[in-house]
């Protein structure tokens, strides 16, 4: 049942966030973490992303702005690094509350609330009208990269906060496809890195049959993505992907998933 329900979200996820160019990651988190303990979760999670973005790359990289990677890229890559420490040191920390729904065990801890915390505002900050108008020139590119950045390898939520810093550089949609691919794909490899220090024994070999099945799903989703880019509006993308992150946040910080 597992593989069924990963391999649908992941695909899915992966569909819609082409278009968006977040999402996958913070959709896919929270059903891995339905298998999975939440730090396990996250570095799974992370994996697949960063392999989803590698293999976009053929597909849209030709349109890559590499001045928009080099000055948002460069800040995001250190300032993920910290975020990912930060993220290890709250994984550390005891369970604060356990409860039953039935027969199924909940738990609520440090992690998943300061994660799912950080998931519902960014859900909520989508809906404002005031967030969406919100964009920043482009001289403002190396504060966002050490913002998305630092949220990239402490939640996985680098996306939203990057797209309200290219959105002003003036770049196709196609382009703005592929520059936040690349930047994204560098901060992911940054997170994972730092994960592995402290994950390393979370049984890679073990867990690679559900590994594959998200990856390859999420490839499906990239590829159903890139024949309906010219067909799929940005809006209704955004509220899809808006509803299920606020579901997944309540469900993760009341330790239900």
């Amino acid at each position: 049942m597992e593989f069924i329900i990963v391999s649908i979200f992941a695909l899915f996820a992966s569909l819609l966030t082409f278009f968006s160019g977040f999402g996958l990651g913070t959709i896919l988190m929270p059903v891995f973490a339905i298998f999975f303990p939440i730090e396990v979760a996250i570095a799974l999670t992370g994996i697949v992303h960063l392999l989803n973005n590698l293999f976009k790359i053929p597909l849209v990289g030709n349109k890559v702005n590499w001045n928009i990677v080099l000055k948002f890229g460069i800040p995001a890559i250190i300032s993920a690094f910290i975020g990912a420490w930060i993220l290890i040191f709250f994984s550390g920390n005891e369970d604060w509350f356990v409860y039953y729904i039935a027969e199924r065990k909940c738990v609520i801890m440090p992690i998943k609330v300061l994660v799912a915390s950080l998931m519902f505002g960014f859900a909520v900050l989508e809906l404002l009208p005031l967030y969406k108008r919100l964009a920043f020139s482009e001289n403002k590119l190396l504060i966002g990269g050490a913002v998305s950045g630092f949220f990239g390898g402490l939640s996985g939520h680098q996306g939203a906060l990057r797209s309200i810093f290219l959105v002003k550089c003036g770049l196709t949609k196609e382009g703005f496809i592929a520059t936040g691919v690349i930047i994204s794909s560098v901060v992911d490899i940054s997170r994972i890195s730092v994960y592995f220090t402290k994950y390393s024994d979370f049984g890679l070999k073990e867990n690679m049959p559900i590994l594959l099945t998200a990856i390859t799903s999420a490839f499906v989703g990239a590829i159903v993505g890139k024949k309906l880019l010219k067909k799929i509006t940005l809006g209704f993308v955004n509220i899809t992907i808006t509803i299920m992150i606020m579901v997944l946040a309540i469900l993760l910080g009341f330790g239900i998933i």
